[in-house]
C-alpha cells in the first residue's frame, strides 16, 4: 500500500503545473520522497523550493489528488510506471535527467528487450528511404527491437519497416501517450499500440510543442545499446538523439551519403567525430557479440522464468568476470569501478550492461551495482 501510494503521489506531482523535474530531484535528494512527503505540509513544501502558491495547491488538496491517481492506476487503458517500480527500464533508469513517470500503450514487455535507435530527417530522400528500411529490416531479422519517434520522414520509415517485417517497434512520443502527432500518422500509431510499445513521458493530453521532441530523444537514446542516424542535415533534430546517446555512454552510428547531398551533412560529420560507419546491419551487430548468448538465454524467450543463476559466471567474458570480481567485494559505484579498472567509461559501460542483461548484477539507485 505504501507504495503505492509513493507511485501515486510521484504521479501527481509529476502532473503538476509548476513541478518539474528539478524540483522533484530535490525532493529525491533530501530523502523526503517515499518517507514523509505524504504527511507535507504547506510548510514542508516550500521549504522544499516551492512556490508559496503551489505549496499551498499541493497540502489543500493531495490526499484527494493521491486518491484521484491511485484510481488512474488502474483504471486507464495505458499503464503508468514510475522511477519507483521495478517495471521501470534498467538502462534508462542510469541516464542523465530519466523520465520520473513514463505512460505506456501495448508491449511493456519491449523495454527489456536489446534495441537499437534508427533516427533521421523529416524529409528524407529516395536514397535515406531506401537505406533505412533496409537496415531496419536487417535489424530486425537479428532480433534486435527498433525504436523511434514517429515523427515523419525516417522515424516513420523506421517503425514501418520494422512491423513489415514481423518485428518489434517502439515509438518514444513528444506528446501526451493519446496525442498522435503528427496526424497523418495515425494508423501507423494504432498498428504500433497493437503489435509494439507507445511511450511518453508527458501527461495524457499533452500538445505538440517544439520544445518537447528534443527532451523525448533522451528517452530514444536512453532505451537503446546505440543510435543509428540514417540521414540528417547539419541541424537536424536527430543529431540531438546521437548526442544524447554519448551522454549516456552508448554508441552511435551513422550511414555515409553524398558529399553533394545536404541531408548527408549531418551523418558525415558524425563519421567525422568518431561515429561508427554503418552499410550493414552486421556493422552494428559486432559492436554486440553478447547478444548472441544473451537471446539464446531464457531472459528472452521467457521472462517469467529468468533466475538470477541462468547464466552461470562460466558464460561471462573476461572484461565481464573482471567487473564481476570486483563486486564480489561488494556494491561499487561507477565512479569506483572507474577507477578500480581503468577503462574509459564507454567500455565499462557496455560490460555492465552486459552483465545486467546476463542478471549478474542489478543497478541500486545512485549508479550503484551489486551481484545479485
Amino acid at each position: 500500500m505504501k507504495q503505492r501510494l509513493e507511485q501515486a503521489l510521484l504521479i501527481a506531482l509529476h502532473e503538476t503545473k509548476g513541478i518539474g523535474w528539478k524540483t522533484i530531484q530535490r525532493f529525491m535528494i533530501n530523502q523526503t520522497f517515499g518517507k514523509h512527503m505524504i504527511d507535507f505540509k504547506e510548510k514542508d513544501w516550500i521549504a522544499c523550493g516551492l512556490s508559496v502558491e503551489t505549496a499551498r495547491r499541493l497540502s489543500d488538496n493531495l490526499e484527494q489528488w493521491v486518491e484521484d491517481k491511485c484510481r488512474k492506476l488502474t483504471s486507464e487503458s495505458y499503464r503508468i510506471i514510475t522511477k519507483l517500480d521495478e517495471g521501470y527500464p534498467y538502462m534508462l533508469k542510469s541516464t542523465p535527467q530519466a523520465p520520473w513517470v513514463l505512460y505506456l500503450l501495448g508491449n511493456v514487455d519491449l523495454l527489456t528487450e536489446p534495441g537499437i535507435a534508427v533516427v533521421g530527417t523529416r524529409v528524407p530522400t529516395a536514397y535515406g528511404r531506401k537505406v533505412g528500411s533496409i537496415l531496419t529490416e536487417q535489424l530486425v531479422k537479428s532480433g534486435l527491437t527498433i525504436v523511434s519517434g514517429m515523427a515523419r520522414g525516417i522515424d516513420s520509415v523506421a517503425h514501418d519497416a520494422a512491423l513489415k517485417s514481423g518485428g518489434h517497434t517502439v515509438a518514444v512520443l513528444g506528446t501526451g501517450i493519446d496525442v498522435i502527432y503528427p496526424p497523418e500518422n495515425r494508423a501507423l500509431y494504432q498498428e504500433i499500440s497493437e503489435k509494439g510499445l507507445i511511450l511518453s513521458e508527458y501527461p495524457p493530453g499533452t500538445k505538440a510543442h517544439p520544445g518537447f521532441f528534443p527532451q523525448r530523444n533522451r528517452i530514444i537514446a536512453g532505451i537503446t545499446l546505440g543510435t543509428l542516424v540514417v540521414e540528417a542535415d547539419a541541424r537536424s533534430g536527430s543529431l540531438i538523439t546521437a548526442d544524447a546517446a554519448l551522454e549516456a555512454g552508448r554508441d552511435v552510428f551513422a550511414v555515409p551519403g553524398p558529399i553533394t547531398s545536404p541531408k548527408s551533412r549531418g551523418t558525415l560529420d558524425l563519421i567525422k567525430q568518431g561515429a561508427k560507419l554503418v552499410t550493414c546491419a552486421q556493422d552494428i551487430l559486432d559492436e554486440y557479440e553478447w547478444l548472441t548468448e544473451a537471446k539464446q538465454s531464457p531472459f528472452f524467450k521467457d521472462q517469467q522464468d529468468l533466475s538470477p543463476s541462468v547464466f552461470g559466471t562460466d558464460g561471462l567474458t573476461n572484461d565481464e568476470m573482471e567487473i564481476y570480481d570486483m563486486l564480489q567485494q561488494g556494491p561499487g559505484s561507477l565512479d569506483e569501478l572507474l577507477e578500480r579498472s581503468g577503462w574509459d567509461f564507454g567500455h565499462l559501460h557496455s560490460v555492465l550492461l552486459s552483465l545486467i542483461i546476463k542478471k549478474q548484477i542489478t543497478q541500486l539507485p545512485g549508479a550503484l551495482y551489486k551481484i545479485i
